[in-house]
């Protein structure tokens, strides 16, 4: 069976997806939406029949299209999801999912609670270092996992530099939502429990003139008393460059990862990715597909995502009151 699948979205992070759905021999993609009609063919040029349109409601409207994939700005998420879903779509939305957990839960109501599916695109649990972490966690490697310390250092990424639509916080949810959203599913993932409070604190590192800081701390604690320490920091003056730690300690063992250790040329010029992280995206659109023909079981859970986003909207929170934030005070 052939997934004919719309993409929502026609900036660089929707080239990514155009550019690895191409590559799934079973994905049809059968239009590119954008605001931009250039914009959005420029990307639709990237898959073979893919067609260019500024018109939402047609492309929902048409019943050959299985499954759309949004990756237009936050704001868009939920109204485009809601729409798909109940226009009887499978949806994969990028991350964060949305602004507010109310939205997530109109969200995962109007496409699972109508019998379609929604996956959240949580690419960090597919760049292959992680994947070997998640499943030695699972194996019971290293017995119940208790901490976490994530450190997490990259140049800024964001379109336009600095002066990005990300630093306003009703369009992005802020920092700890933006961006935090990667680290903080990925250690919800590894424990396997519900977060239940948060302290977070920012300051300013290589950016110092930004409306937002550069750099965060979060300190969270889960329902079983485990702890993640997480450190984000967009300090790195190249762009693109990434460099990441996390070690993962349980009740009978410790994994640990560092992209230093990775094989091939470190440079302070070049800006290839690390290979711990290689070709994460192509593995999760075809993890995607996968669950929409039954041949795989989702890896990212809802509940997972949602935890994840509670804990990084009352992330903000704290760095807003200067306290910490129990997860739930507020949606």
């Amino acid at each position: 069976m052939t997934v004919r699948v719309a993409v929502i979205g026609s900036g660089a992070i929707a080239r990514d997806h155009v550019s690895a759905l191409a590559r799934i021999q079973s994905v049809e993609v059968v239009y590119v939406f954008g605001s931009d009609l250039d914009r959005a063919a420029s990307v639709a040029a990237l898959a073979p029949g893919a067609k260019a349109s500024t018109d939402l409601a047609k492309i929902l409207a048409d019943p050959s299209v299985h499954a759309v994939n949004v990756v237009g700005a936050t704001p868009d998420h939920a109204p485009v999801t809601i729409a798909a879903g109940r226009a009887g779509k499978h949806v994969h939305v990028e991350k964060p999912a949305a602004l507010t957990v109310a939205d997530f839960d109109a969200m995962v109501e109007a496409t699972e609670g109508g019998g379609t599916s929604l996956m959240v695109g949580q690419t960090v649990r597919f760049q292959p270092s992680i994947t070997s972490i998640g499943n030695s966690v699972a194996q019971g490697a290293i017995g119940d996992p208790r901490l976490i310390h994530l450190s997490w250092y990259t140049g800024h990424v964001w379109p336009g530099g600095w002066r990005g639509w990300q630093h306003d916080k009703e369009r992005s949810g802020g920092h700890p939502v933006h961006n935090g959203t990667h680290a903080l599913d990925l250690v919800t993932w590894l424990i396997g429990r519900r977060p239940i409070r948060v302290f977070a604190r920012s300051f300013p590192t290589f950016a110092a003139g930004m409306p937002v800081h550069d750099s965060f701390h979060l300190t969270v604690r889960f329902e079983d008393g485990s702890l993640a320490l997480i450190e984000l920091a967009y300090a790195l003056p190249q762009s693109g460059k990434m460099v990441r730690r996390i070690v993962v300690s349980g009740t009978s063992g410790t994994l640990a990862h560092d992209t230093g250790d990775d094989p091939g040329l470190l440079t302070d010029t070049t800006n290839a990715p690390p290979s711990s992280i290689e070709d994460a995206m192509a593995h999760q659109m075809r993890h995607w597909i996968a669950t929409l023909d039954g041949s795989a079981t989702p890896i990212v859970e809802n509940w997972q995502v949602r935890a994840a986003l509670a804990t990084a909207v009352a992330a903000q929170q704290s760095l807003d009151t200067g306290r910490a934030i129990s997860i739930g005070e507020h949606r």
